[in-house]
């Protein structure tokens, strides 16, 4: 993925940078977005809180539904998300969550995100729909 494309999707997000997403693969089918797991991104424990989790899967979610908008679209937006917790990951994990596309049609497109440790254990498995604005 070239800079630019990195950083017209963070622009758009800028929220992803607050949170220390690193944006690694944005493709049309594919989506590759990794983190390091922060104290404050967790719950009591010591272990990602699921918020944070979601809030992971909806941006890669979402930088792969731009990557597939119809032309003369204006931007995207989510619609509908479900997230299974699996696994807990602990404080200085390094997570990523790995994004494809399901179905882009001309008003929606349809992802699954996995959230994994670099290890590949899975943490949480989420499927979001977004649509086309």
């Amino acid at each position: 993925m070239d800079a630019e494309t990195r950083a017209a999707v963070v622009q758009m997000v800028p929220f992803s940078a607050h949170l220390g997403f690193d944006l690694e693969l944005c493709e049309r089918e594919k989506v590759v977005v990794s983190v390091v797991l922060r104290a404050e991104h967790c719950t009591a424990g010591g272990t990602a809180h699921g918020g944070f989790l979601m809030t992971l899967a909806d941006f890669a979610g979402a930088a792969g539904a731009m990557q597939v908008l119809p032309a003369g679209a204006k931007g995207t937006t989510t619609i509908d998300s479900k997230t299974n917790m699996i696994g807990a990951a602990p404080v200085g994990s390094r997570l990523v969550a790995t994004s494809t596309l399901v179905h882009a049609g001309r008003r929606t497109s349809v992802w699954t995100t996995r959230v994994e440790t670099v290890e590949g254990k899975l943490i949480s498995l989420t499927t979001q729909t977004q649509m086309v604005l």
